[in-house]
């Protein structure tokens, strides 16, 4: 069993900023990429950004320039820092890891944790 844990939402002033934590824990061999997602109400869940074990990042659009992902191999935790945040940022957000358990690769999903950004 893996667990993935969420912290560090809250509710911000637009041009604010939060860093979001996601750590992992059980019987975890490995984990290839982790990211993190957003679904605000009434829209479909979107990729945010995503990290490969080596540090290669990738990021929506929307979140270029102001999204800053990072991870901790050692910790098995992925960080999302988020600054310049505007009220179309407010959603709930969800890491997702590719865990290499025994057997092969399954991906995990956070809890998700809330972000609103108050205009």
């Amino acid at each position: 069993q893996v667990n993935l844990v969420e912290s560090g939402g809250g509710l911000v002033q637009a041009g604010g900023s939060l860093r979001l934590s996601c750590a992992a824990s059980g019987s975890i061999l490995g984990i290839n990429a982790m990211g993190w997602y957003r679904q605000a109400p009434g829209k479909q869940r979107e990729l945010v950004t995503s990290i490969t074990r080596v540090g290669s990042t990738n990021y929506a659009d929307s979140v270029k320039g102001r999204f800053t992902i990072s991870r901790d191999n050692a910790k098995n935790t992925v960080y999302l820092q988020m600054n310049s945040l505007k009220p179309e940022d407010t959603a709930v957000y969800y890491c997702i890891a590719d865990v290499v358990v025994r057997g092969g690769t399954v991906n995990y999903w956070g809890q998700g944790t809330q972000v609103t950004v108050s205009s």
